[in-house]
């Protein structure tokens, strides 16, 4: 069975962090694409754990992501 989730991938100083939020599972590498391979992994490992009701919940509530402006 295949499943889609969202990532978001951030540079922490010499690393990029990679999350999947649904999950809120999270890796990191030395690329953008080495942390998202490593993110799959642990994204697999955490299904082959967690319950069928915590995979359900992910794939139910999907992230909203936007933007929003700030005057300072």
């Amino acid at each position: 069975m295949s499943y889609k989730f969202s990532a978001i991938v951030e540079k922490e100083g010499k690393w990029y962090v990679a999350l999947c939020p649904e999950l809120d599972v999270a890796s990191q590498g030395e690329t953008v694409e080495e942390a998202l391979e490593n993110l799959k992994e642990a994204v697999k490992l955490y299904m082959e754990t967690a319950s069928p009701e915590e995979i359900q919940s992910g794939l139910s509530t999907p992230p909203l992501v936007t933007t929003l402006e700030v005057s300072v």
